[in-house]
């Protein structure tokens, strides 16, 4: 950074200015989670909301991590990592920071469309330990040859509509909509997934297994809708997967291909659940004695060597979700009661 020259936020509070340094590292996230570098006790706050990133080039990028909300930069919604400049109001969800940093040299950034000096600017990236569950509708080509086109494209409509509020709910976002399919995202801090963490990826698969058959009900639909669930922890980069005039920011990487592939193995496997060998790390503590994934070894479409994945059905998840704490469970993803904010050390 520009020597003498420190970036920060201002927020406005009932007891006055906050200031919030922009000093330490070159990364910040924002959002309602404990994992966040700046803590928003702000109920229309996603749990991870957002991140500021510094560059080289001595730019801020602010970008929305799928945040249900949304993120704005003077009152303009952004979709794409846009830079910040000194004196910008920022506003996430209904909390409002100014950000400062008068910088020496006076070089520009990228602005609200998202290009320098009419020039498409660099891809950034960002390595995260994160979860990938990958949904897919069963049966779904069959349902397209016996169902009426506009019943299909209601039914799927308010299926996609549905898992976006009840991924955003458990504390993630949908990242992408592919066909009859879904890419949802945790994102973990450090190197370590916490109990909490597991605990809402499993709370999400159970409520979208519960949402997919009460939407079976409500529609004449020629048989029951069913989904299958893939779910894969590790690294993977953030970064454009798209064209310089279409960029599209995603997750990328061997994590996110074999959660894909976990997903599809489970009609090989008879089973609805596939979980990586790195996942099920992660989850055994929260099980503890109960047996609710088989152990199997398989073979996955584009991988040399057998995988080691853990398998099972909504019926055995929901029964463990039953005998665990429920109360607890929900005061996970029970969103705060005050607006409020901590700035982690």
């Amino acid at each position: 950074m520009n020597q003498g020259i420190s970036p920060y936020l201002i927020l406005n509070t009932d007891n006055g200015q906050r200031q919030l340094s922009l000093t330490d590292g070159n990364c910040w996230t924002v959002g309602r989670g404990d994992d966040n570098q700046f803590v928003v006790k702000d109920r229309c706050i996603s749990r991870n909301h957002a991140m500021i990133q510094y560059t080289d080039a001595g730019d801020h990028y602010l970008i929305d991590l799928g945040s249900s909300n949304g993120t704005f930069v003077n009152g303009r919604r952004v979709s794409i990592p846009v830079t910040i400049h000194d004196g910008d109001t920022i506003t996430f969800g209904q909390t409002e920071f100014e950000f400062h940093y008068p910088k020496a040299d006076g070089t520009l950034g990228m602005d609200a469309e998202g290009t320098l000096d009419g020039t498409v600017t660099s891809i950034l990236h960002l390595r995260k330990l994160m979860s990938v569950m990958v949904v897919d509708m069963r049966n779904f080509t069959i349902l397209t040859r016996q169902t009426n086109e506009n019943l299909l494209s209601e039914v799927m409509s308010a299926w996609f509509r549905n898992a976006g509020a009840i991924i955003r709910n458990r504390g993630s976002w949908v990242d992408k909509y592919i066909g009859d399919a879904l890419m949802a995202l945790w994102f973990h801090n450090g190197e370590t997934v916490t109990k909490q963490e597991m605990m809402n990826i499993l709370l999400a698969l159970d409520d979208l297994n519960q949402m997919t058959r009460e939407l079976s009900q409500q529609y004449p639909l020629p048989f029951e809708l069913k989904i299958g669930a893939g779910i894969n922890t590790g690294h993977a980069m953030i970064g454009n997967a798209g064209s310089g005039d279409q960029p599209d920011y995603t997750a990328l990487g061997d994590t996110v291909n074999a959660a894909f592939r976990l997903e599809a193995i489970t009609k090989d496997l008879n089973a609805e659940i596939a979980i990586g060998a790195s996942t099920y790390r992660y989850l055994a503590p929260l099980l503890g004695k109960h047996r609710v994934f088989k152990e199997c070894s398989v073979d996955l479409k584009g991988y040399d060597v057998p995988a080691i994945v853990h398998a099972t059905n909504f019926g055995p998840l929901n029964a463990f979700l039953q005998l665990a704490n429920t109360g607890a469970a929900t005061q996970l993803v029970q969103p705060p009661q005050q607006t409020n904010i901590m700035q982690k050390n």
